[in-house]
């Protein structure tokens, strides 16, 4: 029987880092290390093609435990998660209703985005009535000008119930800094409001009431980094200013939530939670929070590490959500809810497939839920605390996001502080600066957004679909003002071309003029039927044509507004001129490829040309205009 204890391999020399990157380099056959295989992150930090043990020597990380600080790998010993959905409450009765038969469905966390008007002792014992709030996380979000008395009203029914306040868990997430960045209304005296609010909800331990909503920054387009280390310095604006107040800052620390966003790039966002909660721990503690009671966490110098605990809800991105194809949401969804789930958050919501263009429904919120259930009951994903721990990679992805999240918190810092850095345009240009970087990425198709920029349902509509002013903003309040973030989704341009298309008289069709070589005419032809596609054109595909002649004369009989050639590079510099001369200007000549015959046939007249390299979204805009689409 073989021994059980011998290590594998052990047969084997060992392999160092020299030899491997000698094999790699003779493989290169003297092509640049770097930039063959080294990938540059938007995030700004280089990532090899290999990492070894060595590159994760003397990390802080490697020697920590799950619920130890600095909790780098999770504030808990389990990977327990509360699955969450929302209700909008239009109707009390009706929002209680959904909510029992949701809690019967798999949900254990709950939210309820409840107006101004309808807060009232009365409407929330009408709202919970059934829920035990001892086993269900409640979260709550209102108009920012109720949301004290709302934690006033929920601190009193709660213990009119008689319940044990202790088990009670949830939140409210009063965010007038988010308010100001979202929509940029004002919140005066919001500094004496966090302690208010704080106050309101001293009984209850385990309440939640300050929202620090860096979902903002991920669905206005901010790469990882950037969504990291403005949410730290947000959060140390909170503790910042409610300190002034004479609040403690073990009372305050443990009163924020943070609300993250979590996008598609996988293991990146595995790093930006785990290095989230390392940098926010660091950040407490250099509060110096006393502990004031026997604890085991707040050795050895008496401070309170319970407070350094972040307490992290996840909601999937809905920068890249999409109107057509938009089943694809759901793998990106998927995903998303994969990483945050892996990374260790304390709860998390899925999004609906719908999201981008209605409201949701059974279906769409069914399958929502189940997304999450997947992971747990059949994947089971809350068994393994921070399962990404000791991985080479993701442990240097998590040094290396914890690095630049926090030269931009320190930036932010020595601009004033977050509230500074909000009220000055500052957080809102840097990120609508990325989320401009980021489409316009979407439109040259660097990042690929499947069934809008890349592989398109060909025949699909979607007008019909979008409901009008489903997500309109109904708080009351004043009119939005300046430096505000732009909350435009990653294919939006591609939607409203898409969508011009739709609505135009009559549906422009591309015509495929496949001819010579057959390899290359087949290929030129799918990839141009796919990018032509992403416009709504019509596109025709043909097997080949004995002549050019004989492939015009098809298209005019097809009734072609576009004629693209697809053919060898070799063969365009007799194929393309035939081709000009027997369309003339009935039809738009498009050449697929980049031949290197392109100057002399532009020479000739011929001016467009379709490749990877090519700018999809300009170049499609400027047929559509002149086709008549758009003006």
């Amino acid at each position: 029987m073989a021994d059980s204890k011998k290590k594998l391999f052990t047969e084997f020399p060992p392999v160092t880092t020299e030899d491997w990157m000698k094999k790699v380099t003779a493989d290169l056959k003297g092509a640049d290390y770097d930039k063959k295989l080294v990938w540059k992150t938007n995030e700004g930090f280089s990532v090899k093609p290999m990492y070894r043990a060595e590159d994760i020597e003397g990390m802080v990380q490697t020697d920590s435990l799950p619920g130890q600080f600095p909790y780098i790998r999770g504030t808990k010993n389990s990977n327990k998660w509360y699955v969450r959905q929302d209700i909008d409450v239009e109707n009390i009765v009706d929002a209680n209703a959904k909510a029992l038969d949701i809690l019967n469905k798999g949900i254990d966390s709950l939210g309820f985005v409840i107006s101004r008007d309808d807060v009232s002792a009365e409407n929330i014992a009408a709202l919970l009535n059934g829920i035990h709030p001892e086993i269900v996380e409640l979260n709550f979000k209102t108009c920012a000008k109720a949301s004290v008395k709302l934690a006033t009203i929920l601190a009193d029914y709660f213990q009119s119930q008689k319940l044990d306040v202790s088990k009670i868990f949830g939140s409210i997430n009063f965010d007038p800094i988010g308010r100001e960045l979202a929509r940029g209304k004002d919140f005066e005296n919001a500094t004496q409001a966090y302690a208010d609010i704080i106050d309101a909800v001293k009984a209850l331990p385990k309440f939640r009431v300050v929202g620090v909503n860096a979902v903002y920054l991920n669905n206005a387009g901010a790469y990882s980094y950037q969504e990291l280390g403005l949410a730290l310095a947000w959060g140390n604006e909170v503790l910042a200013q409610v300190k002034e107040t004479g609040l403690t800052i073990d009372v305050i620390a443990k009163k924020i939530k943070f609300n993250f966003g979590v996008g598609s790039n996988y293991f990146m966002e595995i790093a930006k939670f785990r290095a989230a909660r390392l940098l926010w721990a660091n950040i407490v503690l250099a509060y110096k929070p006393e502990c004031y009671k026997a604890c085991n966490n707040n050795q050895p110098d008496n401070l309170c590490r319970c407070s350094a605990k972040m307490y992290a809800h996840a909601e999937t991105s809905e920068f890249n959500m999409t109107v057509f194809d938009a089943h694809v949401n759901l793998l990106r969804s998927q995903t998303e809810a994969m990483s945050a789930a892996l990374a260790g958050v304390d709860s998390l919501t899925v999004l609906t497939f719908d999201s981008a263009y209605k409201e949701s429904d059974d279906i769409s919120e069914r399958i929502a839920r189940n997304q999450q259930l997947l992971l747990k009951e059949e994947a089971h994903f809350d068994k393994i605390v921070d399962p990404s721990a000791g991985s080479y990679y993701i442990e240097n992805l998590t040094a290396a996001i914890s690095q630049q999240a926090w030269e931009l918190f320190l930036d932010i810092e020595e601009k004033g502080g977050f509230l500074a850095a909000v009220k000055s345009g500052y957080v809102a240009e840097i990120i609508n600066k990325s989320g401009t970087a980021r489409r316009a990425a979407v439109s040259a198709r660097k990042e690929i957004l499947l069934g809008s920029n890349q592989y398109p349902n060909f025949n699909e509509t979607a007008a019909a679909k979008i409901e009008a002013d489903f997500a309109a903003d109904s708080c009351g309040c004043s009119s939005p003002k300046a430096n505000t973030l732009d909350f435009t989704r990653a294919s939006s341009e591609f939607e409203a071309l898409r969508l011009a298309t739709e609505k135009a008289a009559k549906r422009p069709k591309a015509f495929m003029l496949t001819i010579g070589n057959l390899n290359m005419r087949l290929a030129r032809a799918q990839f141009s039927c796919n990018f032509l596609a992403c416009a709504g054109y019509e596109v025709v595909d043909n097997l080949g044509f004995e002549t050019v002649a004989a492939g015009v004369e098809a298209a005019k009989a097809a009734g072609a507004d576009i004629i693209v050639l697809c053919s060898s590079d070799d063969e365009y510099a007799t194929f393309a001129p035939d081709a000009k001369a027997a369309i003339g200007d009935s039809a738009i000549l498009i050449v697929a490829g980049a031949p290197a015959c392109a100057d002399e046939l532009k020479a000739q007249g011929i001016t467009e040309f379709i490749n990877v390299r090519t700018n999809v979204l300009g170049t499609l805009t400027a047929y559509s205009k002149q086709l008549g689409l758009l003006k």
